[in-house]
């Protein structure tokens, strides 16, 4: 608990022994009239205070108004039946405080978990000035600047590794508890934990650039965005709360009016006062105010917990209506990384086709020439490498210890007059020449993330109609992908603006309250991202244009999150619902009993605060999604 919830707390005790100390002692008259006072003014102080603001403001017609008026008016009813029954009132203000201190820890508790966000913002940055190291502001750090980060601190800019290597924790921004190792020539992000040795990390971004900052501002900013049924619920309290104070009123007089004039009785004014204020008290409509809003936030803190960022409780409100998700292919659904995953050798050994391939490609930078060099798994050593010729659109020749080596596609063979051996593998295929003969063959091709096919299948199982993959890449390598991963349908072959009319054609053939869910990580996907429903970017290697465009980060880049954010948003949704449903129900059955005297002050407190205390305790299940 925070400082202000054990006040009230405290406030609450004190009230709660006053009110039982008074029902013990004998005292009668206006000493007793003064003691129960006090003990409203001890419980109660603060609400009074905020109706007469409300008032001085112009804004009357809030809870806090119809509280005061409430009690105010039972006080005052007491008094002028000189019954000497005071414990109501307080009874009404002393639960409804108790309900607030429900609904603000409730409201701590799931803010903690994205609060717990803030702890990943850097403190300082350390950068090695004449061989020593400074602590400055991370803003003060610009591009291209070597920081040193040592075990135990944050990562405070993104960067790329110079020297050493490490252990980093990223829980903080993925929601993953395995930690991560990063070597030289990696790239990290900023926000993560190093854990064990000191890396030495040229920075790639400024600060205000960088993917903690653009995390933290995602978060800061999350609340603002506000769902239909909050806007729904805010509307509803601004003509619902002075609806009912004018129907208190006339339940107040009418009908003793009604008794005076066509009857000839004596007007029961206490009787129908009573009523009124009974009927005031249950009115309040704080099941409403404070559940509605709360659900979205504790929503939005259980997805962050996950590693799932969702930019506000309007897109939260869209993804759970996903019926359609659409993903882009590369670096979304696959690493983005080409790997050699098949050598097949003709005259010579595996490892001998690979030597010659990773020492003909050596001077090349571009990925199919790295991941050979990968492939190969030792230095390269530049010396044995002579004539290199690079052949634009067919692959490279070059000489290596003396001997021609030719490495490219077929093409290339059949130029140098040597007939390459077709391959049945799906993948980018390198032909290999050596000392003028065929040779063999590598398959490089780009790997499937791990849990890709795991996220369709539970998609599926989440009641998403179709999944469906674009992608820029040779149709029978899309087929090949899509089919392995049962993707129901691929577009392949094409360009950006390509995507952006295919996703335009999908949202047509859509239903109305069906939504469509693009999920891409490149610049290219930027315009994809904002064109869709809901635009789904991989926060961790995603370029900032995606996570810029898009509504929801996924923090790890990991597909299998999908799934569980529909999963997160729908849980949230129905616990919204099944809010308004409820308080509404309870309400407006117990205002007409109490209009008609059936119901009591006691009734119209549980009515009140007995509704916002069930409503808060299920909006707090928003932030249990661990198995969902």
């Amino acid at each position: 608990m925070n400082r202000k919830q054990k006040k009230m707390l405290v406030r609450i005790v004190l009230a709660a022994a006053m009110v039982i100390c008074l029902g013990l002692l004998p005292v009668q008259g206006l000493l007793r009239l003064a003691l129960y006072l006090t003990t409203y003014l001890v419980i109660g102080y603060d609400i009074l205070r905020k109706a007469g603001r409300g008032i001085l403001n112009r804004q009357v017609f809030d809870e806090n108004f119809l509280m005061a008026v409430a009690t105010v008016g039972a006080f005052a009813l007491a008094i002028y039946t000189r019954s000497g029954d005071y414990t109501e009132a307080i009874a009404v203000m002393l639960f409804y405080q108790i309900g607030e201190l429900f609904q603000s820890y409730a409201v701590g508790k799931s803010r903690k978990n994205i609060s717990a966000l803030m702890d990943i913002r850097p403190d300082y940055a350390n950068v090695e000035r004449n061989g020593k190291l400074e602590q400055v502001d991370p803003d003060e750090v610009s591009i291209g600047s070597m920081i040193v980060v040592q075990p135990g601190e944050k990562v405070p800019l993104d960067g790329e590794v110079i020297e050493g290597s490490s252990t980093l924790n990223t829980s903080a921004l993925t929601g993953e508890s395995l930690p991560r190792e990063i070597q030289a020539g990696e790239a990290v992000i900023s926000g993560c934990i190093n854990m064990t040795g000191v890396l030495k990390i040229r920075t790639t971004k400024e600060f205000g650039e960088s993917t903690v900052s653009k995390i933290l501002d995602l978060v800061e900013n999350a609340s603002s965005r506000k769902s239909k049924s909050e806007d729904f619920i805010s509307k509803f309290a601004r003509i619902y709360t002075p609806a009912v104070c004018y129907a208190a009123l006339a339940l107040a007089i009418l009908p003793p009016l009604g008794q005076l004039l066509l009857l000839g009785a004596a007007p029961a004014w206490g009787t129908w006062l009573y009523r009124a204020l009974t009927f005031l008290v249950i009115s309040c409509p704080c099941a409403l105010v404070i559940s509605i809003p709360l659900s979205f936030f504790a929503g939005l803190g259980g997805a962050s917990k996950e590693g799932v960022l969702i930019k506000g409780s309007n897109y939260l409100e869209t993804l759970s209506q996903a019926r359609y998700v659409v993903f882009d292919k590369t670096g979304t659904l696959t690493r983005g990384v080409f790997e050699v995953n098949a050598v097949h050798h003709n005259k010579m050994s595996q490892e001998q086709l690979l030597e010659y391939a990773a020492l003909a490609e050596s001077a090349s930078s571009h990925p199919i020439s790295k991941s050979l060099q990968r492939a190969y798994g030792q230095e390269i050593d530049r010396s044995r490498v002579t004539d290199i010729q690079e052949i634009s659109g067919n692959g490279v020749t070059a000489k290596v210890d003396g001997i021609s080596v030719a490495a490219g596609n077929d093409k290339l063979m059949r130029r140098l007059g040597i007939e390459p051996i077709p391959c049945h593998h799906v993948g980018t295929i390198i032909h290999m020449a050596v000392d003028g003969a065929y040779a063999g063959h590598i398959v490089i091709s780009d790997v499937v993330k791990e849990h890709s096919k795991e996220a369709i299948q539970e998609l599926k199982r989440a009641g998403v109609k179709q999944t469906v993959m674009l992608t820029g890449d040779a149709t029978r390598v899309a087929e090949a992908v899509a089919s392995d991963l049962c993707v129901d349908r691929v577009f392949s072959e094409l360009l950006p603006a390509d995507k952006v009319s295919k996703v335009e054609e999908l949202l047509e053939g859509k239903g109305e309250k069906e939504k469509l869910a693009f999920v891409g990580d490149g610049i290219n996907d930027a315009p994809v991202l904002s064109r869709a429903d809901i635009g789904i970017a991989m926060g961790a290697m995603g370029s900032d244009a995606a996570i810029e465009a898009a509504d929801v980060v996924l923090m790890d880049d990991d597909p299998l999150k999908i799934a569980k954010a529909i999963k997160i948003s729908r849980k949230c949704i129905r616990i919204v619902y099944q809010n308004i449903a409820f308080a509404l129900t309870v309400k407006f059955a117990c205002m007409a009993l109490g209009a008609v005297g059936i119901a009591n002050m006691w009734l119209a407190i549980f009515a009140d605060v007995g509704v916002m205390i069930l409503a808060i305790l299920n909006a707090i299940r928003a932030l249990f999604v661990r198995r969902l």
